[in-house]
């Protein structure tokens, strides 16, 4: 199994900077780099689509990667989704207006190219190691793969309902210009990130039902750390203390990533 995943690496990284390049292609058409952010979730099922393929035509079998596969698909396929609606006639997301402006007066098109889609590409390829290598593991059903299973399930659920729940309180004319601190927001100021987050966590345990899941630690962290530090939380909320009215009470009163109890203030 080891040699058979490491040697689909390099497809896999194909198939992900194939699919990166896509999104540049449509990101052209419709004039937003922001189309990218539709792709990302979705390109996590063509990469274990094409690792499924590979594991396959190796005659290597496991039951598992199939609920792996239902897993994959009810995930990135509702995030796609879910982007895609909110995407329809919006303006260019302020992240890429501010990555954009790193060209300078050299080539958009180029810089584009490698600092958003080549970029995303890479990170997509490289988080979907996780999946990678659920698709040529040949570890049969056990215990810590249906708790992974489990914690996966309960990220999506965190995830979408969080999704939802803004979903309506944007499209409510009357909420303009104010913070979302209801529901799930109430008990921390992403629970969508943290339900990615939990998504992740549930795979990679699963990923350690196997006696090499170690191998996919990186990729985990990475994933975590790309929510939690770099594009995830700290961009959001940089945008939405300048934008939303009472946000800074919100962020003394409410946890930032793990869901409790929103604080006291005197």
């Amino acid at each position: 199994m080891r040699s058979s995943f490491f040697e689909n690496l390099p497809l896999a990284l194909l198939t992900a900077l194939a699919w990166g390049f896509l999104a540049f292609l449509v990101g052209r058409k419709v004039k937003r780099h922001a189309t990218i952010d539709v792709f990302w979730g979705a390109g996590f099922l063509v990469v274990y689509l094409e690792s499924l393929l590979a594991a396959h035509h190796l005659h290597i079998h496991n039951n598992f990667r199939y609920v792996i596969l239902v897993l994959v698909a009810l995930w990135s396929l509702r995030l796609s989704i879910h982007l895609g609606i909110r995407q329809i006639g919006s303006q260019e997301d302020t992240r890429y207006v501010a990555i954009m402006k790193g060209a300078r007066g050299r080539n958009e098109t180029i810089y584009a190219l490698r600092m958003i889609y080549g970029l995303q590409g890479f990170l997509l390829w490289f988080v979907s190691i996780i999946l990678q290598y659920l698709a040529f593991s040949s570890s049969q059903f056990r215990a810590v793969a249906f708790l992974g299973a489990l914690i996966v399930l309960v990220g999506v659920f965190f995830e979408g309902v969080g999704d939802e729940q803004l979903r309506r309180f944007v499209a409510n004319p009357a909420n303009h210009g104010t913070t979302m601190n209801r529901g799930l927001w109430r008990y921390t100021r992403h629970p969508n990130y943290f339900g990615d987050a939990t998504v992740w966590t549930g795979f990679f345990l699963c990923a350690c039902a196997s006696g090499w899941g170690a191998l996919c630690l990186l990729s985990w962290v990475t994933m975590v750390w790309l929510l939690t530090r770099l594009s995830g939380v700290p961009m959001l909320e940089k945008k939405l203390g300048k934008t939303r009215a009472g946000y800074a009470e919100y962020i003394a009163r409410t946890s930032s990533f793990f869901p409790r109890p929103p604080k006291k203030l005197s």
